[in-house]
Order: structure tokens, then sequence, then C-alpha cells
């Protein structure tokens, strides 16, 4: 059975792994400085043992997003996943201005109620840049960081130009497009044929959410993530995994050495013969090194 929350195409999706994260996706009301009234955010929580891993997706995703490495390192570890504040199958308020600083402000308050212990932090792609901006706010709640084929050098979004009406719906209508989530989950595995019909839909289940259209625009106005200057990067005292596929065409992999060298405390890892997605292209060998690197003391 699938949470009464999840859009009704849930129950099209085929790939076994992706059947069952979304069966254990639970919804709790978080009370926030954001709003008079909880925000119902979504998320998974498995496995028991060690620091908590706190998994944070990238850009117009979902907790699904991390359906075949949760599973792995839950086995281990015990794990969560979150969908980030105007993301996901978390509520979109109508009076919240979605933007980086209420994503991490909601974000803290999610680990504020549900796990209130020093966490490991892991982020992809966009992701990336909300766990640096979210380990800078709150060093305290951040034991260790992993950043995955991170964002965070550059900044703002190429849509950003276009969020202005009526250019602003169509440009959210262009990525609401069958075939443009095609050819972005294409680029973003070296493999191409892991970019099934079955992982676009996967990919795309958010999209049927209430006002996911309209908490799109408002993030991308807000000027989403701004590049992080290396004096700002140089403040992560935490110990950092870098973990950066080796053939990633969405962010290139010049920033993997960039991160490396503007992190104080980090160590990079390439993931071979894979994509911008590691955590779905090779979430066996990307499982390994990120459970090697949680159990160093």
């Amino acid at each position: 059975m699938f949470p009464s929350f999840l859009p009704t195409a849930v129950g099209q999706l085929q790939e076994p792994a992706a059947i069952a994260l979304a069966q254990s996706i639970q919804s709790h009301a978080i009370a926030t400085p954001l709003a008079n009234q909880p925000i119902n955010t979504t998320y998974v929580h498995q496995g028991s043992g060690g620091v908590p891993i706190l998994l944070i997706h990238g850009f117009d995703s979902s907790v699904l997003e991390f359906r075949r490495l949760l599973p792995l390192l839950a086995a281990k570890n015990e794990t969560w996943a979150v969908d980030l504040l105007g993301f996901g199958f978390t509520e979109r308020l109508a009076d919240i201005e979605y933007s980086p600083t209420a994503i991490k402000t909601h974000l803290y308050y999610f680990w504020k109620t549900l796990i209130n212990q020093p966490v490991i932090l892991l982020g992809a792609s966009m992701g990336g840049a909300a766990a640096i901006d979210f380990t800078l706010t709150y060093p305290e709640v951040v034991q260790k960081l992993v950043l995955m084929d991170s964002a965070g050098l550059q900044g703002g979004s190429p849509l950003s130009k276009f969020m202005f009406p009526p250019l602003d719906y169509y440009a959210t209508e262009f990525l609401r497009s069958p075939k443009v989530r095609d050819r972005i989950s294409r680029a973003a595995y070296k493999a191409t044929h892991l970019a099934s019909n079955d992982s676009v839909a996967c990919a795309a289940l958010h999209l049927q959410m209430p006002s996911w259209s309209k908490a799109l625009i408002t993030f991308t106005k807000s000027g989403g993530y701004r590049a992080f200057k290396r004096q700002k990067l140089a403040e992560i005292n935490q110990p950092t995994l870098i973990l950066w596929g080796d053939s990633d065409k969405i962010l290139g992999t010049k920033g993997a050495k960039k991160f490396q060298s503007a992190i104080p405390n980090s160590k990079l890892s390439w993931i071979k013969d894979c994509g911008h997605i590691p955590h779905l292209e090779q979430p066996e060998l990307t499982a390994e090194y990120i459970l090697e690197f949680c159990s160093h003391q």
C-alpha cells in the first residue's frame, strides 16, 4: 500500500526499489517560524545504529532519488531522507517565500523535531549546495559532510531569466514535458539505458503535487543557491567526502577538485564509469565509499 498523500500515479511505478521506497515514505507536521501552521513534511527513515545519515536530494526532485542508495546505507546506519521545502512531496503552503533561507530553516526544524542529534549530512547536486549552506549556518548539527556531484560553485538558475509572467508559467510547463525530463535524465547518466521510462516517471511523480509550479517559480525567482566563495568553503571544519562521477555531463568534473582545494578537511573519491547521479547509476560503490567514511572516527 502506498501512502494516501502521494499522487495516484505512484501505482504505475515498476522498479522494485522505487515501489519499496515510495511505500515507506512518511509525513510529519513540522512546526517552523515560516508559517502559522505546521508544514506536512515527507521523509523516509530506515535502519538503526551509528551516526544518523541525512540525505538531501537535488533540484526539482524528491526522496525517490535515493531509492537505490538509501537501503544500502540503512543496512549499516540509521538513515533519513527528506523532501526539502518546496520540493518532492512536502506540502507547499501559499504564504511561504520559497528560498534557500526558507529551505535551511525548514530543514533545521525537521532535524530538531525528528532527529535531534548530530548527523552525517549528504547532499546531491543542488542538495550539495543546500548541505553546504546548512552546515555553515548550523555547524553543531553536522558531524560530517558528503558532497555528491555538488552544486555551489556557480550561482543562480538558467530558468531565472524566464521567471516573469507569462514566461514563468511556460518555463515550468517546459520542465513538466515528458520529452524534456527524458532528455535531462539521459544526460544525467553515463549509461543512458538506465534512463528508462520508469525512471523518468519516478523522477516526475512529485510534479503532480499541489502548487508544484508556483513553488518552483518562487524558488527560482529568489535566485536559488549562489556561488560559495572560497573563504566561506574554508569555514567548513567538518570532515568532508567529495564523491563525483567521472563522466558528469551536467556539472562537469572540474568542480570536484575545486571543492577539494577549498574545503580544508576534505577527501575526493571518483566514481568510475558514472555520470551526474552516482547514487542511481553506481549505488553499491557509492554506498561503499559513504559507509567507509561514516565508520572512521
